[in-house]
């Protein structure tokens, strides 16, 4: 029987989070919009707690057009500015400005008729027969995190190192790694 909650509890943005969307695969659709979010989220939260961007959420969704990686890709000077100035968001020239790569590269994927969502599969870890007992038998990354940052690199994507790579692959539910015992785990 499942007796506790791995992280999160405490702070119901957070709960929810880890009881209803970390681990989940983002809803498919053709644009990759929430794929693209999360991606782009997991790159900000560099560096900082994953609370502090889930505060944020709205504010990144407002200012970086709900994510439509169309909108996002034509991006200039002026909206970086304008973000740089976004009090709600993380101000970071280095995080925006690859965000704005990043749009760009997966409309490039797009238009040689791939999916994202099937890059992250390639690099899809066989799954564990054992849960972890704590987050420090959790790895930082992996080789399959290494070898997506390296593909994604090639694809013209930016601030996708091996660490942020991993953190996605979690957070997309491409590796599970809810600890023993945690509530959601069946």
């Amino acid at each position: 029987m499942s007796t506790f909650r791995c992280f999160g509890t405490g702070d119901e943005l957070y709960e929810a989070y880890h009881d209803t969307e970390w681990g989940v695969p983002p809803q498919a659709s053709p644009d990759e919009r929430e794929l693209f979010e999360r991606l782009s989220l997991e790159a900000f939260q560099s560096g900082l707690s994953w609370i502090t961007i889930l505060r944020k959420r709205p504010a990144f969704r407002a200012a970086f057009a709900g994510f439509d990686p169309a909108v996002v890709a034509g991006f200039d000077e002026t909206d970086v500015q304008r973000l740089m100035a976004d009090a709600g968001i993380v101000r970071n020239r280095m995080k925006i400005d690859a965000t704005i790569a990043n749009a760009r590269a997966l409309l490039a994927l797009h238009a040689q008729g791939q999916q994202l969502t099937d890059v992250f599969e390639a690099h899809r870890p066989a799954t564990r027969d054992v849960r972890p007992n704590s987050f420090a038998e959790v790895p930082a990354s992996t080789a399959e995190s290494v070898a997506l940052a390296k593909h994604l690199k090639r694809l013209g994507f930016r601030f996708v190192g091996p660490t942020t790579a991993y953190a996605a692959m979690q957070a997309l539910g491409y590796v599970d790694d809810h600890l023993a015992g945690c509530l959601v785990v069946q």
